[in-house]
């Protein structure tokens, strides 16, 4: 029986997802830490098994649709968790911008693909940086407790996380920008 690795750590990242729920609510000393832990070991995953994929050739059509759903799964369940925590219209909106982003260029990805050009909505330098600033921020607010830690690291994690809100509109004007003359095409058809 062959395993495929990078499919196997696309899906343990969907099964930490209701993980990092449960830890991330139960009342157990440093459960904000281990919540934290939960979310980077996915991010982890998340490189290493694109990573994987392509040094074993391993790549799949079910990996390509599924490892990009697992990643803006966790990243959405992981900022729905902290708005509640972190309860202030500029934390909301910084939310709201990374998780509205992912829906408007998956949806955009999904239609371009079935034009085939999905090319050229192809993931961006920036969408990268963008990618790597909001795992980071992220794992820093899950671990902090803003209720009970006003740190510098609490504050550099909010810089981090509008920083990515920031180049999340970037990278979304970059893609659409990409796409616009399909869009104008089609928006005449």
């Amino acid at each position: 029986m062959h395993v495929n690795i990078p499919n196997a750590l696309t899906m343990l990242r969907i099964f930490l997802i209701p993980v990092l729920v449960l830890v991330f609510y139960l009342p157990f000393d440093k459960h904000l830490l281990v919540a934290a832990g939960i979310f980077a070991l996915a991010a982890v995953t998340d490189w290493f098994d694109g990573y994987l994929a392509r040094r074993l050739d391993q790549m799949t059509s079910f990996g390509a649709f599924l490892d990009p759903v697992a990643d803006k799964l966790m990243v959405a369940v992981a900022l729905v968790l902290l708005v509640e925590r972190h309860d202030t219209i500029l934390f909301t909106l910084a939310a709201c911008v990374i998780i509205g982003r992912e829906i408007v260029i998956s949806a955009l990805r999904e239609w371009m693909a079935e034009l085939g050009q999905r090319t050229s909505v192809a993931v961006s330098y920036v969408g990268k940086v963008k990618t790597a600033f909001q795992m980071v921020a992220i794992v820093g607010l899950l671990a902090i407790d803003p209720a009970t830690d006003e740190s510098w690291l609490l504050a550099l994690s909010y810089l981090m996380l509008y920083t990515a809100a920031v180049l999340t509109l970037w990278s979304m004007m970059i893609y659409l920008r990409a796409a616009r003359q399909v869009m104008i095409e089609h928006a005449k058809a």
